[in-house]
């Protein structure tokens, strides 16, 4: 895990130079939430708002996941969300040489002044052991430059959370970081 470490950290700081490209499901390189459809009795769930998410319930694994969807539902940046239940979204990574599929929690449209809205990877985690260490190594090492590489899947990026009475000032914080990195619109 240590040498996977250092590969990912050598793939970081050769961005610009060797890009990784993302390799797509040759049989659904598309995903989408209009054909979600799934039954739960699971207890705690969120209401989403219809204009925030088409999905009309958040089945959450923790209280700090509908914590997440009251600070996402709340934030005017937030164009669109939907939690990753049903929909297929996986990522592959390595957890030491063993192969592991990541769902990561929720997929999020940001409004960062950009051209077109950002698709932020969001991950709600209370322990981070060494697979949740591994699954964001690969997302922020491989997966989104690859699929941001490809350009032809919009902006994407990644964002974990790890204490749950900081995710609304986290939040704000990433959503002010995004649109900061921003070119100014011309006037």
């Amino acid at each position: 895990m240590a040498a996977a470490r250092i590969k990912a950290a050598i793939t970081e700081t050769l961005a610009g130079e060797r890009p990784v490209k993302a390799i797509l499901d040759a049989y659904n390189p598309t995903g989408s939430t209009s054909h979600v459809n799934f039954t739960t009795s699971k207890a705690l769930r969120w209401q989403t708002a219809p204009n925030r998410s088409h999905v009309n319930w958040v089945v959450c694994d923790s209280d700090w996941e509908a914590e997440f969807c009251r600070v996402a539902e709340a934030h005017p940046r937030v164009l669109a969300y939907v939690k990753n239940q049903g929909l297929g979204f996986e990522v592959p990574y390595l957890l030491g040489s063993t192969p592991r599929r990541y769902r990561p929690d929720f997929l999020l449209r940001i409004d960062d002044g950009g051209t077109e809205p950002l698709n932020l990877v969001v991950e709600i985690k209370g322990y981070r052991g060494e697979d949740a260490v591994e699954k964001a190594n690969t997302m922020r090492a491989y997966w989104v430059p690859g699929v941001n590489n490809l350009q032809s899947f919009g902006r994407w990026a990644f964002a974990e959370f790890t204490e749950v009475f900081e995710i609304e000032a986290e939040f704000g914080r990433l959503m002010d970081q995004f649109s900061a990195a921003q070119p100014a619109a011309a006037e």
